[in-house]
């Protein structure tokens, strides 16, 4: 089992927040020699520049597909991950804009068939995190920011991808632990999670028939860019220690969940949640 790295206190003021300025790095970089598992296939990764987008798109990247990284503007950090998924031998391509907005996941969707000429899988992985003290907390402008970031753009990168994937394509979320045991700190971000779960369960139901499989991905405590982005700097050190596991897990550990599903590893997976999340049990 992996060492739990000593984490100091840090805070970002911003959202998007940054994998740059943090310490330690997080973990993205895949453990096993690739062996093909997606040769020839491309893949559009939301929130790809940091975190487990990051992770997802080198480890895609090591089993051989392309992939368009899409984000807000985080651009250092969409550039070191293009670097490190063209160091696999892959092709990446870098897309900023605000996946709220449906003209903009249309853009990416046509810029991803533009310089790859198909489309096999979607990762809609982009979210924003705050904390909130509550229902009472939660205003109108912070409450659409939320939903547009988090959910908002998994129905409009889907709806701009589907007419582009065929038989054999796989669409991916990432929802949370928080969307099954809830976070009274967490409302509103829980409460995108649990709408982006019934989505893909949603979509599985309207699209495995066709031949596209549907899955999501819940990860618990996993130190990416949102933690120093929406915790107390005096918090942070104590992140992931609830956990059966006792630490955070980092985004390398979860990115192997998604490689699963979008290979054809996950062929008879579709509607399904994987959990890495350090142990603790949900209902799936």
């Amino acid at each position: 089992m992996p060492d739990a790295p000593t984490i100091p206190p840090q805070e970002q003021d911003r959202m998007p927040a940054l994998e740059g300025p943090m310490t330690p790095q997080p973990d993205c970089m895949p453990r096993h020699p690739g062996v093909g598992k997606l040769t020839g296939r491309v893949a559009l990764i939301t929130g790809g520049d940091s975190g487990i987008g990051r992770a997802v798109s080198v480890l895609f990247a090591r089993e051989g597909a392309n992939a368009a990284i899409a984000y807000l503007n985080e651009h250092e950090d969409a550039e070191e991950t293009k670097r490190l998924v063209e160091a696999e031998g892959a092709k990446a391509l870098a897309i900023p804009g605000d996946l709220g907005r449906a003209e903009q996941c249309r853009h990416a969707v046509e810029k991803t068939l533009e310089a790859f000429g198909r489309l096999d899988i979607v990762v809609n992985n982009a979210a924003q995190q705050w904390l909130d003290r509550g229902l009472e907390d939660i205003d109108e402008e912070f409450l659409r920011r939320i939903v547009d970031s988090n959910v908002m753009s998994a129905f409009f990168v889907t709806q701009a991808a589907l007419p582009h994937l065929g038989e054999g394509a796989s669409i991916i979320y990432t929802t949370s632990v928080n969307a099954f045991k809830g976070n009274a700190g967490l409302v509103a971000y829980s409460t995108t999670r649990g709408a982006t779960l019934a989505l893909a369960r949603s979509m599985a139901k309207a699209l495995t028939p066709r031949g596209i499989r549907v899955n999501a991905v819940a990860p618990g405590p996993i130190w990416t860019p949102l933690i120093p982005g929406s915790i107390p700097a005096e918090n942070v050190g104590d992140f992931g220690t609830q956990t059966a596991m006792g630490r955070a897990g980092q985004p390398w550990e979860v990115a192997t969940s998604y490689l699963f599903l979008a290979s054809d590893d996950g062929s008879y997976f579709s509607g399904q949640c994987l959990h890495p999340n350090g142990g603790t049990v949900v209902n799936a």
